[in-house]
């Protein structure tokens, strides 16, 4: 097994641009300026990287190649969760919001630990509020039935919200194409 910091491991965690990364004299990856956004102020270069990587997002919004096919890598899933606040703000229509039942083991015990519960973000779990709206992105966290396309990392495209429901398609895969729809 190749150490974390071997230059050759790393190359085969991510590709950039069409997969002919330039290098430095230390051999690592140069990352072309046009892919780095200046920081000013929080708000204001997240809402320029946005721009970037979602041009006319008002106009193509709808499409579900323009959405998936652009990514933003980050390092905490803190900044996950705010740039998903962020980028489904920007989605029109109206919001459906999902909001997690916990529980504890003891009910004597739920009043004291109820809030604790809910500012919980453990990996692998979607948070304990869940916004969507219609034509937004989302990435199953959990082999649901791979048979019918539905595993770990399956994104979908949502389309319609029932209480108990969300109506996707699967955008990606071998299974492109196909409606779901799942509680």
């Amino acid at each position: 097994m190749r150490a974390k910091k071997d230059p050759a491991f790393c190359a085969y965690l991510m590709r950039i641009g069409n997969g002919q990364e330039k290098t430095n004299s230390c051999n690592k990856i140069e990352i072309p300026n046009n892919f780095v956004i200046p920081f000013t102020e929080e708000i204001e270069s997240l809402n320029l990287l946005f721009n970037v990587t979602y041009p006319d997002f008002h106009t193509f919004y709808s499409n579900p190649s323009f959405i998936t096919s652009r990514i933003i890598l980050t390092t905490k899933n803190d900044f996950v969760d705010e740039i998903n606040d962020m980028l489904i703000h920007r989605f029109p229509d109206d919001a459906t919001v999902y909001t997690a039942i916990d529980e504890t083991i003891e009910p004597n015990d739920q009043c004291q630990f109820e809030y604790f519960l809910h500012i919980l973000h453990p990996a692998n779990l979607p948070p304990y509020r869940l916004t969507l709206k219609k034509n937004c992105p989302v990435i199953l966290l959990r082999n649901l039935n791979p048979t019918e396309g539905l595993c770990n990392g399956t994104r979908l495209i949502c389309h319609d919200f029932k209480s108990h429901v969300i109506s996707a398609t699967i955008s990606s895969g071998d299974f492109t194409n196909k409606h779901i729809n799942k509680t």
